[in-house]
């Protein structure tokens, strides 16, 4: 009988206990935008070498963007894949964002409204998480959908002081600035591209923008990829080198517009609690989507 109740003990005790390692240990943090959904669903090689390295990585969470052609079972197939029992897709049409977890999601919010692709406000382990891919040919665009997500931050900040903004941003960091180089490839080619175009296009006065994540970092949230990387050959998440063939650039070409566009910008709390956080654009990743992965990782212990 003692032992009967020493046993009954320890089983109602284990789920605390393993809800508080969760909470307080180790966690890792994966964004990314995965190319038009591999190519709308008809690239189940690329779809089956992504889903073995978000597996490889060992993340407690995975945020994506371009989920073309995915319903919530799909989802929750790819989420499987990496260990995943649980999954938020935002819709079913359109370039859709989606997230995944080891821990039960609470979906907070599907922020669609003024939106071009749409957001999600998801919580899980205890964090609130903005999944978000910013429009991707629009200065004007993105600095409304800036403003909205704010708005977003502010409320949850009255709640919490744990928060992360994550995904394609299509936007650049004032604290890069010095690193494209005014006459480089990148800005000449966009230059030709957005000709004419003003704020409806990428470029304002024939430079990059930089009100966009400056309106993010002003919450405060803060780049945690910045903290452990320097210069765009480390920090660099578009374009993948998948994209030579397809525009028939040269690899030379390709490195020469090196961008950083996808983040994982995260609540002063958070910021203290990050031990490392890259930008995944080596040989592993070049072939897997036109965006490369970005990961953080922070330990979560008091």
């Amino acid at each position: 009988m003692i032992l009967r109740n020493i046993l009954l003990t320890v089983v109602a005790i284990l789920p605390f206990s393993l809800m508080s390692q969760s909470e307080l240990g180790e966690f890792k943090i994966i964004t990314y935008n995965i190319w038009n959904g591999y190519d709308w669903g008809k690239d189940q090689e690329r779809r089956g070498k992504v889903q073995n390295w978000i597996s490889s990585q060992a993340p407690d969470v995975v945020a994506l963007q371009e989920l073309c052609a995915y319903n919530p079972e799909k989802l929750q197939e790819d989420a499987n894949a990496w260990g995943h029992g649980y999954s938020v897709l935002l819709k079913t049409t359109g370039y859709s964002v989606g997230f995944t977890s080891k821990y039960p999601i609470e979906l907070k919010e599907k922020i669609v409204d003024g939106m071009h692709h749409g957001a999600l406000h998801c919580k899980t382990n205890g964090i609130d998480f903005l999944v978000v891919h910013l429009h991707p040919g629009s200065i004007a665009r993105r600095r409304e959908e800036a403003g909205i997500l704010s708005a977003k931050v502010d409320a949850i900040t009255k709640s919490t002081s744990k928060y992360v903004v994550l995904g394609d941003f299509n936007a650049h960091s004032p604290f890069e600035a010095d690193l494209y180089d005014p006459n480089g490839y990148l800005l000449t080619r966009l230059r030709e591209s957005n000709l004419g175009k003003g704020l409806n296009g990428n470029l304002e006065d024939g430079d990059l923008d930089y009100a966009v994540m400056s309106k993010f970092l002003s919450l405060p949230l803060f780049d945690v990829v910045q903290k452990y990387t320097a210069g765009l050959a480390e920090r660099g998440s578009f374009p993948g080198r998948v994209l030579g063939e397809v525009n028939q650039e040269a690899t030379d070409q390709l490195l020469s517009r090196m961008e950083r566009i996808d983040y994982i910008m995260v609540s002063p709390w958070l910021s203290e609690k990050c031990k490392d956080a890259q930008v995944h654009n080596g040989p592993e990743n070049w072939f897997l989507s036109d965006h490369y992965p970005v990961s953080a990782t922070f330990d979560l212990k008091d």
